[in-house]
């Protein structure tokens, strides 16, 4: 995806490891408004490898990185615990980035911590190994649920808070994580905030041609017509030039390290190019980031100027890619094949060892079979069908994908009689439509931002929010404590029956 992974420079969908290896034991996070700076502290949880066979790995263990804030806003024994489901990528990146969590965690005297996704990041259960065949195969979303849910369990012993109430939280494929852990704990998860968490496309419901198409009309299009017929129409020059294999031509107007050589070449250029306007698109915030990348403020309205600068749409498009892949200007040539990696998620798998995590998944339980076929959007034609999956995953991981198996496993969008989920999205989102747009029922909420960018809810106060952020987050919170009232009353009338 989640909704991508390891580099500044590219990702989608999921998400950047720009701090992976640093070891820290403190961080100080980025000022929100409204709390004080979060202190987290880094630690590291003996992990079962394996929770659904005894005889597995040899009953091993390994080490998963949370994060936890545990003297700063909890009130010991009593306040709720906030709990990220950690999605694809460096568990840092994700809790500088959800300033929203902690800010809540001041008003409701919460505990916060993070968890890291096993195979992400620093949580590798077999080192270097990780991504060996057979060793990769314990990636899946279900061990992953375990995990949470062992953690959860061991740290509310250790930390003498068996009657606090626990919410969980995460944005995209964390969010999808979120839902599914209130699913399939409720025991332990009083309940779930959501946040632009795709759980209806990933699951295979839905129309393979609804991302690009929201990319085109959700954002580039809602600037101006102009700036959309300017994309699809510099893709059409460009098209002209590789049907004429002019590769010189194409290296010189996209400055390119070397003259693409081939018809794959072309479409390494194409899924390159592609993947930046997906990453603006998802990172429209109205406020610079350093999330996924140096992003500008209103980086869709910036990359619309660039495309309608001039006449010359080559080089239109060429900067305006160059606003994710070259944001700090040092680059002095775009290698096709170093900045963008084609794998089994359309959307981009991003860079580096998290990127193969994400690569693996999406070749077995999440299914992102979408397509760009410049008519309902304005990207070049490129087909992604499940066929087209399955043979690229038999060769690149010898497995099968199972279509329809977060549908059996996670219901699908049979979702009616679950309880106490938050359903967010944001109207500029490109994964948006692939999640939960419309409340099922009083404890089943979808909350909708307008103006609002990929899980814009979770990041933390900012004074160029819109204000239908500002309502959302207010009715979060408002949810968030009637669980919390409701699970403590729970849990206080259990243990007086005991």
């Amino acid at each position: 995806m989640t909704a991508g992974l390891i580099l500044f420079t590219v990702t989608v969908a999921v998400f950047c490891d720009a701090l992976h290896g640093l070891s820290h034991t403190h961080f100080q996070a980025t000022k929100s408004a409204g709390s004080s700076d979060p202190q987290f502290t880094e630690k590291f949880f003996t992990q079962t490898l394996d929770h659904f066979n005894f005889n597995s790995m040899g009953n091993g263990t390994f080490s998963q990185r949370y994060l936890i804030t545990v003297d700063q806003y909890w009130k010991k024994g009593y306040g709720p615990i906030f709990f990220y489901t950690g999605n694809e990528g460096n568990i840092w990146e994700f809790a500088l980035n959800s300033g929203f969590i902690t800010e809540l965690a001041a008003q409701q005297q919460a505990l916060v911590i993070f968890a890291e996704h096993r195979y992400y990041g620093q949580s590798l259960p077999f080192g270097k190994e990780s991504f060996n065949i057979p060793e990769v195969g314990l990636l899946t979303v279900e061990q992953a649920l375990a995990d949470y849910a062992l953690m959860i369990r061991e740290l509310k012993e250790q930390l003498a808070a068996s009657h606090c109430p626990v919410i969980v939280f995460g944005g995209s494929y964390g969010g999808m994580l979120s839902v599914y852990m209130r699913l399939k704990y409720p025991n332990m998860v009083a309940g779930a905030l959501a946040a632009s968490a795709p759980i209806l496309s990933t699951a295979g419901l839905g129309d393979a041609r609804q991302f690009f198409r929201d990319v085109t009309d959700k954002d580039f299009r809602n600037i101006s017509p102009e700036c959309r017929d300017a994309v699809r129409g510099a893709f059409h020059l460009l098209k002209q030039l590789a049907d004429r294999q002019d590769y010189s031509g194409i290296q010189s107007e996209f400055a390119l390290c070397k003259p693409p050589a081939s018809p794959q070449d072309i479409q390494q250029l194409y899924g390159l190019l592609r993947n930046a306007f997906t990453m603006m698109a998802m990172l429209d915030y109205p406020y610079s980031t350093s999330f996924m990348g140096n992003m500008p403020a209103n980086p869709v309205k910036v990359a619309c100027g660039t495309m309608l600068r001039g006449l010359d749409l080559l080089a239109n498009l060429r900067d305006t890619a160059g606003i994710v892949y070259n944001s700090t200007g040092l680059l002095t040539c775009f290698d096709l094949y170093s900045l963008y990696v084609q794998c089994a998620d359309p959307t981009g798998c991003g860079l580096g060892l998290d990127s193969l995590a994400w690569d693996y998944q999406a070749c077995t339980e999440v299914e992102l079979c979408f397509e760009s076929n410049n008519v309902t959007d304005m990207f070049p034609p490129m087909a992604f069908t499940e066929k087209d999956r399955e043979a690229y995953c038999s060769k690149r991981w010898a497995v099968a994908p199972r279509p329809g198996w977060l549908q059996i496993q996670f219901w699908g969008d049979a979702l009616s009689t679950a309880n106490n989920i938050i359903f967010s999205n944001g109207d500029l989102d490109p994964w948006a439509n692939g999640g939960v747009r419309k409340s099922l029922s009083s404890s089943l909420v979808a909350l909708n931002i307008s103006g609002g960018a990929h899980h814009l809810d979770l990041r933390g106060s900012n004074d160029s929010d819109p204000a239908s952020v500002v309502k959302v987050r207010k009715v979060e919170a408002e949810l968030i404590a009637q669980w919390v009232k409701m699970e403590r009353n729970r849990l206080t009338a259990a243990y007086t029956q005991l």
